[in-house]
């Protein structure tokens, strides 16, 4: 018996990325997964790809609250319950907070930390319907240790991790579990496309970031590795465990050097 046998299981921002991989584990184990992401084509794709056909495709934005609503009755309405949310789509680029202007801050903040409260907020009722379940947030190890040049994105993963904290508490009564995962730089296409902005913000040469990544912390994780940290918290196995924030960062947030 897989773990997440006859679970339904919601991700957004699944199209790629650790929403893929984590979509992906959870078929593997089982679960029937709703992918969900504002690319259309890309959310299609994905769910085509999940083990066993178990892939279902739903587009959303998770700015739109009407959206997210739609979101959570669809799944619902297709799969009789809903299980397991992952709230994990999200946006970023690195910019100086000082040559970030308002719309810039909203943009980040909509996704990272609006989209997450949204999907929590509809998704918690229809698991709770469901007699229980998890919600696996993903924040950052920027939450704790902040970050040049992505303080609107640490700022929003900070608020993601309290967030979670403040539903663990209040949903813990009706059997929902909240957990966060908090990744360090992991071999996205996000981390990809911001590399050389970053490079050029901090007078790095080309491919610098790259040796700072070795340096703090030994190597770019694997959307795989957190797809596995993601099913703990999905699965029973961490029945006895609600507002805690998992690090995967491979040392960065331990030490100065």
């Amino acid at each position: 018996m897989t773990e997440l046998d006859g679970k339904v299981a919601l991700v957004t921002g699944g199209a790629k990325g650790l929403g893929r991989a984590i979509a992906t584990r959870f078929a593997a184990e089982g679960a029937t997964v709703v992918v969900s992401d504002i690319d259309a084509d890309g959310a299609q794709a994905a769910a085509a790809e999940l083990p066993g056909g178990r892939g279902h495709a739903i587009t959303c934005d998770v700015r739109d609250e009407d959206q997210v609503q739609g979101l959570v009755e669809r799944t619902v309405a297709d799969h009789g319950a809903l299980h397991v949310a992952v709230p994990n789509a999200g946006v970023g680029s690195p910019c100086p907070l000082l040559a970030m202007d308002l719309a810039a801050w909203r943009s980040v903040l909509s996704v990272n930390l609006d989209g997450v409260f949204l999907t929590l907020r509809y998704a918690a009722p229809a698991i709770i319907a469901a007699g229980g379940g998890s919600i696996v947030t993903l924040a950052s190890v920027t939450a704790t240790t902040g970050s040049p040049l992505i303080g609107h994105y640490a700022a929003a993963k900070a608020a993601v991790v309290n967030l979670t904290k403040t539903a663990a508490t209040e949903l813990r009564p009706q059997n929902v579990r909240v957990n966060a995962l908090l990744p360090g730089f992991v071999g996205t296409d996000l981390v990809t496309a911001a590399r050389p902005g970053f490079e050029e913000l901090l007078g790095l040469p080309a491919g610098g970031f790259d040796g700072l990544i070795e340096q703090k912390q030994g190597r770019y994780g694997t959307p795989e590795e957190v797809a596995d940290a993601a099913l703990f918290f999905a699965s029973d196995r961490s029945g006895f465990c609600t507002g805690s924030g998992l690090v995967l960062d491979g040392g960065l947030d331990a030490s100065l050097l």
